[in-house]
């Protein structure tokens, strides 16, 4: 499954699960990570129970990395897709230091930092090696 042109733009690919690609967003003001699900579904609650199981599981593995790696106490989970009608999953780092806390992400990040990378290369291997991501299928 091809990505929507927006998450192409907007994201470093790292890698994907069994059932999700797993994307960085670029902007590393807040460690946010995209999941996008192998499915023609635009909802998550669509999804087959099964699926929709993987699905979160896979979701909570990046969770777990953004708690213990990133150190962020809270995580913001959803799934909007008023923009991007491919179904996608953005897992958000936040610390109430972070460039918009306590508000949310969207509409309100007005900081814009690039990974360098060598950061994107370092959190793809931490993923690979502690949170189960396998390189992209041909």
């Amino acid at each position: 499954m091809n990505l929507h042109p927006q998450l192409q733009a907007d994201c470093h690919l790292l890698g994907q699960y069994e059932n999700c690609k797993v994307l960085l967003h670029k902007n590393k003001s807040v460690p946010w990570f995209i999941l996008v699900p192998e499915t023609e579904c635009i909802d998550l609650l669509d999804l087959q129970e099964q699926i929709r199981t993987v699905v979160l599981r896979e979701c909570e593995l990046i969770s777990n990395y953004l708690k213990q790696v990133q150190k962020t106490p809270k995580v913001n989970f959803a799934s909007l897709g008023n923009v991007v009608p491919q179904l996608h999953i953005h897992v958000i780092g936040r610390h109430f230091k972070d460039a918009c806390w306590p508000a949310p992400v969207w509409g309100n990040l007005r900081e814009v930092l690039e990974y360098e990378p060598e950061e994107v290369e370092s959190i793809q291997k931490k993923l690979i090696q502690d949170y189960d991501l396998r390189p992209l299928r041909p």
